[in-house]
């Protein structure tokens, strides 16, 4: 089964999130509470964990991209 990360919404005003660092690649296994990647916002860099134990198969974007609320960054193959 995968699962699927979308970009958080952090704050009520947030449109967008720039991925300041990916902190697992495709491949990787992912443990709950893992760093999957950091987000910056207007005020703040935040640390996205993983809620699941799995492993990492694809990633939709790289350092440096802006993302928009609920579009998809990653899937964890879950195990």
């Amino acid at each position: 089964m995968k699962k699927i990360i979308t970009m958080p919404k952090l704050s009520a005003n947030m449109e967008s999130g720039l991925l300041v660092a990916l902190c697992k690649q495709a491949g990787d296994e992912i443990k709950k509470g893992d760093v999957l990647f950091e987000v910056e916002t207007e005020k703040v860099v935040s640390e996205i964990e993983s809620d699941e134990n799995g492993r990492l198969v694809t990633l939709y974007y790289k350092e440096g991209d802006n993302v928009k609320v609920d579009e998809i960054i990653a899937e964890i193959e879950i195990v």
